[in-house]
């Protein structure tokens, strides 16, 4: 029996958001091993993480792109970015939602509201 795929997880890691010059207090390569390892580890079917080179909104710094699982994908669900996500409790957040199922499956944690923007054109997303 195949499990059907969980949420989608996207950590721009490009320009700005990853970079210790900019935010030198934020431990990014241990903010993507734990949502990669908790993602894996979840109850339910785990998330996918991905690392983008550039997501394009450097003033939102770090960004993630949560992306529903497909089967909420179908029933509507949307993805959802959030910016700032440069801290240990937005981390813990975000793994406890994916955790839940993300996007159309468990509603956004009201502190991640916070960080939550709408996404710019892709006419001006970097590629």
């Amino acid at each position: 029996m195949t499990v059907p795929p969980g949420p989608g997880v996207v950590v721009c890691r490009g320009c700005c958001c990853g970079d210790a010059a900019k935010h030198p207090d934020v431990d990014h390569a241990d903010h993507l091993r734990r949502l990669s390892a908790s993602s894996a580890s979840a109850a339910g079917p785990p998330a996918r993480v991905r690392v983008s080179d550039c997501l394009g909104p450097c003033t939102q710094a770090n960004v993630v792109v949560v992306t529903p699982a497909p089967a909420a994908r179908r029933r509507g669900a949307r993805p959802v970015w959030l910016g700032l996500v440069n801290d240990d409790g937005a981390v813990e957040l975000l793994d406890s939602w994916l955790r839940a199922g993300g996007p159309g499956a468990a509603p956004l944690p009201a502190p991640l509201h916070l960080h939550r923007f709408d996404p710019p054109p892709r006419s001006t997303r970097v590629r």
